[in-house]
């Protein structure tokens, strides 16, 4: 019996960590650490780090996770979703929503008691913004909906900054901004490969519904915009030269591919910038870390 019980609790529990796209929480963060070390000017307490980052990766987990409960019918439809947990039946829709839910409760009160208020409200503000705006309105309706919908991925670095100095200034209002234009050219180089699955699904993302040239156009004007903010941050916050040519340089390899998109709009090229767009905000934040660490 506990032979046969084993493959299928361990099944189980694979299907909720599948409801919390661990990929994506990975990714947030990839921005959130850096960004307390930046606020703290060093790297902060091992206690807070550890507090700050297990509370957004369960705020954003839930978050995924009920973004999986309300969109299970275009999961459905499209090929690149239909083996998630709620699609294949691996989990009921209200014990997802349960497990999202406690997520985000655990989320608050680790964030509430071991750092402070501000990024408790921070972080569960953030998947209210991500599930109701982005996920119950704008993505079926708008072609902007990873636009301002990706706000939500823009929190994290306000609940990094918010960790370490409990109030918000300039300077993670910028990162927010970073995250912010960085996320359209982002998704939507992703969502040239699938434009056939969001037409299917009759979601308007933007390479679904316009072609292939005025999504590489806006994808270069996002990376511009991207690259100027990235390069305004640097005395914004008092950023060292690591920094300020780790910019330069990363944004322009992102604005060179974005340029070869536009010159050449296919599927392939446009995997090609959003694999680049994943290492780029890596290497970024990470540029943005290793600065102040090494700084005298």
């Amino acid at each position: 019996m506990q032979q046969l019980a084993s493959p299928a609790l361990g099944s189980k529990l694979g299907a909720y960590v599948a409801l919390t796209k661990p990929r994506i929480i990975e990714l947030l963060l990839v921005t959130t650490l850096p960004t307390m070390v930046v606020a703290h000017g060093g790297l902060p307490s091992g206690w807070l780090i550890a507090a700050t980052l297990t509370g957004g990766a369960l705020a954003a987990g839930g978050a995924n996770a009920l973004n999986m409960v309300f969109d299970r019918d275009i999961d459905r439809v499209m090929h690149r979703t239909r083996k998630r947990p709620l699609v294949t039946g691996a989990i009921e829709p209200a014990q997802a929503l349960a497990f999202a839910l406690t997520l985000e409760v655990a989320a608050f009160a680790l964030l509430w008691a071991r750092v402070n208020l501000l990024s408790a409200v921070l972080a569960v503000s953030a998947t209210a913004f991500y599930v109701i705006v982005y996920t119950l309105w704008l993505k079926r309706t708008s072609t902007n909906n990873i636009v301002i919908g990706g706000a939500a991925g823009a929190v994290p670095v306000l609940v990094g900054w918010a960790a370490v100095q409990d109030a918000i200034g300039l300077p993670p209002l910028v990162l927010f901004a970073v995250i912010f234009v960085w996320t359209p050219p982002h998704f939507w180089a992703l969502a040239v490969r699938y434009r056939d699955d969001y037409a299917a699904a009759d979601v308007p993302m933007l390479p679904a519904v316009a072609s292939m040239r005025t999504t590489a156009v806006r994808i270069l004007a996002y990376t511009v915009l991207l690259w100027a903010l990235t390069l305004v941050f640097a005395p914004v916050a008092d950023m060292g030269l690591l920094y300020l040519a780790a910019a330069v340089v990363l944004g322009g390899v992102f604005t060179w591919l974005s340029v070869r998109l536009l010159r050449d709009p296919s599927p392939d090229r446009a995997m090609r910038l959003f694999t680049w767009s994943i290492t780029y905000i890596t290497l970024l934040f990470g540029a943005m870390a290793v600065d102040q660490l090494l700084r005298p």
